[in-house]
Order: structure tokens, then sequence, then C-alpha cells
């Protein structure tokens, strides 16, 4: 390795490990203590790989131009990042959509050095190559990968969506691949499974969403359907706003029971498994369940500060579902 090669490979290993630590923010627990070791190193890898995607797609690399050199990405990020709030500049846009698609190079590395282990060209970037043992181990395919890759690289081109049905498809590129790979790591998947999972992920990413309706605004993104702003009197300039008016309370009302449904319908998932594996998707489920109660809590003003979900009531609850099975 050469000198020049050194500090960049350590940066991108340090950024890789702050990566991994931001699985504590997260609404649900990733990789909770009583799973099996082997079960909590795969669902590590597999977030890992999701939140460095995202942190590319979003900008928020902590340093991008060691990842892109890391992966042999000729572009490199402006030498002047906007400073201002809103969509990335066509420079930001052209240096992201670059780096998702390097990084989906190295997840063909991923894949290849599954099937010819030894190989001279494995993944270069730290995160993948933790996926590399797990596809091995799990027959797992390149498709939901790439789903993440993909709803990334909508997230640059599309910032507005017309109705909620819409907003759905965009669900199935960026949540739907999670459950997904977590039923093929436990070995559990069956298309009934599948279905109820897509159910369950697709909610927590709506949830998600209302949590994060300021932070989207500040990079230019609007995931509240444009149908529901208009039904509900709510314009750009009101979701602006240092705190929430009548209208966007009742709106962001209106799409929590929208979000409660989705979980209702996906939560009886529980139920059909057994031992930890119940108890993982009951505190999954029920970190969703949490976070609407907290955004009720606070009165459906998701402006004034981020609604986080109470860890005793997140708690209480996933044991409610893990006993009921729903």
């Amino acid at each position: 390795m050469s000198a020049s090669a050194q500090p960049r490979d350590t940066s991108v290993n340090r950024s890789a490990g702050e990566t991994l630590d931001k699985a504590g923010a997260e609404n649900f627990p990733v990789a909770p203590f009583f799973l099996p070791a082997a079960w909590r190193d795969d669902l590590m890898a597999v977030y890992g790989f999701a939140r460095l995607v995202d942190d590319a797609g979003d900008g928020d690399l902590a340093d991008p131009a060691a990842t892109a050199a890391l992966l042999g990405v000729d572009a490199r990020p402006p030498a002047t990042p906007s400073a201002q709030p809103g969509p990335p500049t066509p420079a930001e846009v052209a240096f992201r959509l670059a780096l998702l698609d390097g990084l989906e190079h190295d997840l063909d590395r991923v894949f290849g050095a599954a099937l010819h282990p030894g190989g001279p060209d494995g993944p270069r970037h730290p995160l993948l190559r933790r996926l590399v043992p797990l596809v091995d181990r799990r027959g797992l395919t390149p498709e939901p990968f790439r789903r993440l890759i993909e709803a990334n690289r909508v997230d640059q081109t599309t910032a507005r969506y017309a109705d909620f049905d819409d907003l759905i498809g965009y669900c199935t590129l960026s949540a739907d691949p999670v459950g997904r790979l977590v039923l093929a790591i436990a070995g559990v998947s069956t298309p009934e499974r599948i279905e109820l999972s897509d159910a369950i992920c697709s909610g927590l990413q709506v949830v998600e969403h209302l949590q994060d309706v300021a932070e989207d605004l500040a990079r230019g993104r609007i995931y509240l359907p444009t149908e529901d702003l208009v039904r509900f009197g709510v314009t750009e300039a009101d979701l602006a706003a240092p705190t929430a008016d009548g209208p966007v309370r009742e709106l962001i009302a209106f799409e929590v029971r929208r979000a409660r449904t989705l979980l209702d319908r996906g939560a009886p998932l529980v139920g059909t498994v057994r031992g930890r594996l119940r108890l993982l998707l009951a505190g999954f489920t029920a970190g969703g369940y949490a976070a609407l109660a907290a955004i009720e809590d606070a009165g459906y003003d998701v402006l004034a500060q981020q609604a986080k979900p109470d860890k005793r009531r997140l708690a209480a609850k996933a044991a409610a579902i893990f006993a009921k099975g729903r």
C-alpha cells in the first residue's frame, strides 16, 4: 500500500465505525444483545451497508473524497459544498450519483468474492467487505441491496410524491428490502411473511418521514404526498415554520393513522415465528408504534422538534406484541 493510500484507508475505516455507531439512534434495536452473535454480526453488516448508502445519497459521509478514491470513483466532491438548506446543487447530485454507482460496483465485487473466495478483486469498502461472509453463508441475492442503492438514486431526482401510492412505491426500494434481508438471514422467508414484512417496513419508513419533516425539507425533499398537502391546505411555507399550525397537525395526524394501519397490517408477522426472532420482530414493530405515540404526545407538531420514541414505552409495546404475536 502506498503512503498516500494509508491515510485514505484510515479515514474510511474511521468513517465506517461512525456509520455503525448510528444504529443506536434508530427507532428500534438493530442487533440486540439477546440474538446469537452470528445473527448480530449479519444484521449489523446489513445495517452498515444500508446506512452507508443512505449517507452517500444524503451527502452525509464523513470523508466523501476518501470514499470516492477508495471505490475508484473519478468524480470529486464539489470544492465548496452548498452551505444553504435546500436541494443539492447539480454538482453535488452528480457526485452523489457517481458515489452510488461506485457502491454498486463494489456490491458486484461482494457477490464475486462470495462465488470465488480468494479472488483478486474483492470489495474495497470495509462495510461491503463485511457482507461477503453473510452473502456466502445465507445465500443472499443482490436484488435487495440494489434496491437500497436505487432508492438513493431516486432521492437525487425526485423530491415530491404525488400521492400515497407513489410514496409506498418509493418504500419498496428504501425500506422493504431490509425486512426481506432479515427474513433471509433467519432462514424463514415465505411469500406470506414477505408480504407482512413489507407492510411493517413501509410503515416504519412512513413513520421516519413524519419524524423528519423539517430535516427532509432542509434537504429540499417533501415525502408528505402532494395530494394530502392540498387536501389539508398545507403549503411548503407552513412546513418551513418553526412550529406546526392547525392544518399541519391535522395532516400529520392523518398520516400517523396511515402509518399505524400499515404496522397493524404487518404485525401478525410476529406470530408466525418463535423464540428470539419473534422478540426481534416485536422490537422492530414496537419501535414504529412508539414513534407514532411520541408524535401524538407532541400534539402532532413535528416541526418544533423531532419526536423520538420513549424507550420504556417501546419495551412495553414490544413485550405486548411478543406475547400476542401481533
